[in-house]
């Protein structure tokens, strides 16, 4: 089989949650692909980096395994991929998507949007009902530090989506130390003043839950001595960046 052929019809696979409810709109069938070009220090999912990694899928068998959950997710939810940093594998998802489009299922895509937007990208863009972005920092360095590479990428991502009439819900996973400067999130507050499609700002709160993956894995944990994110921090960010 060709290069080309495995990655329109076959996935790397991390998992399958049936009834989400926290990455999109409505219940949500949710697919966690493998791979991941970031190395977030705060990341949930570290066992979803490897590429090479997860189990092959084929196009069919996603497909049907959503297909019996459509009762369940329609018409007020869908599907959302997620990862992993779902992008890598923009070939599959756009089989994928036009299927799902035929079918009238709502779909969602969460990334980091780290990505030079090409042709297969502007096509799968158009596919996807609703972008979950998440900025990783406003600081091009400090993001560097966080996520291992700047963020030009995904706020060049932000603003075609926002050019494009493409829907996204933005996302900034609020670290102690890291990511709630009140500076950077008065800029940040700026940057997002700027896109007409953002329907929502969440701000998630950083805690320890994926500690353990880190270690299962052998690997030393990022933001050991960091504190877990509270209501209060949230609260102050969210006054900071102006929303409920």
């Amino acid at each position: 089989m060709k290069e080309e052929n495995v990655k329109e019809y076959y996935a790397k696979v991390h998992s399958f949650e049936s009834f989400g409810t926290l990455d999109g709109p409505g219940i949500r069938f949710i697919l966690f692909l493998q791979g991941c070009s970031l190395k977030c220090k705060y990341c949930q999912n570290r066992d979803t980096w490897d590429i090479h990694g997860g189990e092959f899928r084929s196009l069919d068998e996603i497909f049907s395994k959503i297909i019996r959950y459509k009762s369940y997710i329609c018409p007020d939810g869908g599907v959302t991929i997620s990862g992993g940093e779902p992008l890598i594998q923009n070939e599959f998802l756009i089989q994928l998507f036009r299927k799902l489009e035929k079918e009238g299922i709502h779909t969602c895509i969460d990334t980091s949007g780290m990505f030079i937007i090409n042709d297969k990208m502007k096509e799968l863009i158009n596919l996807t009902d609703l972008f979950l972005l998440d900025i990783k920092h406003i600081d091009s360095e400090k993001c560097v530090n966080l996520a291992g590479v700047p963020n030009k990428r995904e706020l060049d991502f932000a603003r075609y989506l926002s050019d494009n009439g493409k829907h996204m819900w933005i996302r900034l996973v609020l670290v102690p130390g890291f990511t709630d400067d009140e500076n950077d999130l008065l800029k940040l507050k700026e940057f997002l003043s700027t896109l007409k499609t953002v329907d929502r700002v969440d701000i998630l709160p950083y805690h320890e839950m994926g500690r353990n993956k880190w270690k299962k894995l052998g690997v030393r944990y990022e933001l050991d001595g960091v504190r877990a994110a509270n209501a209060e921090d949230i609260a102050r960010a969210k006054r900071i960046l102006g929303i409920n």
